[in-house]
C-alpha cells in the first residue's frame, strides 16, 4: 500500500554511511553488513542516529551494478574512518510517498512512484551516463525494524526522490 505521492522541500541533512558497488543480486548485502557496521561505529564513537537507516541509490545500472550507500542521518558530520564516510544530503524538493508492506514489494512501488512524477512533469535530480543513472539523492528509508514488527506486511518504507530544481 502508498500513500499519495508529495513534493515538499527538505533542508541539506547529515549523514553517515558505508558505500557498496553491488550487482542487483547482492543489493540485500549493504542492509546485511552495511548497517550493522554502520551502527556499530556510530555506537563506538558515541554518534547517535537521528533517523531510520535508509539506502541512498547513487547510481544505478540495472544491468551491471548499483552504487548504494548504508546510512543514516545524524546531528552533525564528523570524520569518518575505514568504511564509515560523513556527507550531507542535499537541499531541495523532494517527491516522497510512504509504503506499508514488504521489501520485495518496493521495486513496484518505486515504479509506481516514478509512473506518478512522470505523469506530472516531474523531473529527477539525476545524471543519465554510460554507466547508469547517477542520482543526487534516491532515497530508501526503513521507518520499521523488522526485529521490533515481525509481520512484513507492517513494515513501512519511506521513498524519498531529489527532484530537478
Amino acid at each position: 500500500m502508498l500513500t499519495v505521492p508529495q513534493t515538499q522541500p527538505r533542508p541539506a541533512r547529515p549523514y553517515a554511511f558505508i558505500s557498496y558497488t553491488v550487482p542487483m543480486s547482492a543489493v540485500a548485502k549493504p542492509a546485511d553488513e552495511g548497517f550493522p557496521a554502520l551502527f556499530a561505529w556510530l555506537g563506538q564513537h558515541g554518534i547517535a542516529p537521528v533517523g531510520a537507516p535508509f539506502y541512498n541509490y547513487r547510481r544505478i545500472d540495472m544491468a551491471a551494478t548499483l552504487e548504494i550507500e548504508a546510512g543514516v542521518e545524524v546531528e552533525a558530520a564528523g570524520q569518518g574512518d575505514g568504511p564509515v564516510q560523513f556527507g550531507t544530503l542535499p537541499a531541495g524538493n523532494f517527491v516522497s510517498t510512504t509504503h506499508t508492506g514488504p521489501y520485495d514489494q518496493l521495486y513496484d512501488a518505486t515504479a509506481m512512484l516514478i509512473g506518478w512524477a512522470k505523469e506530472r512533469g516531474i523531473a529527477w535530480d539525476m545524471t543519465p551516463a554510460a554507466d547508469g543513472d547517477h542520482f543526487a539523492c534516491r532515497l530508501e528509508i526503513y521507518e520499521t525494524d523488522p526485529s521490533e514488527v515481525p509481520d512484513p506486511a507492517d513494515w513501512v518504507t519511506r521513498l524519498e526522490i531529489k527532484t530537478a530544481d
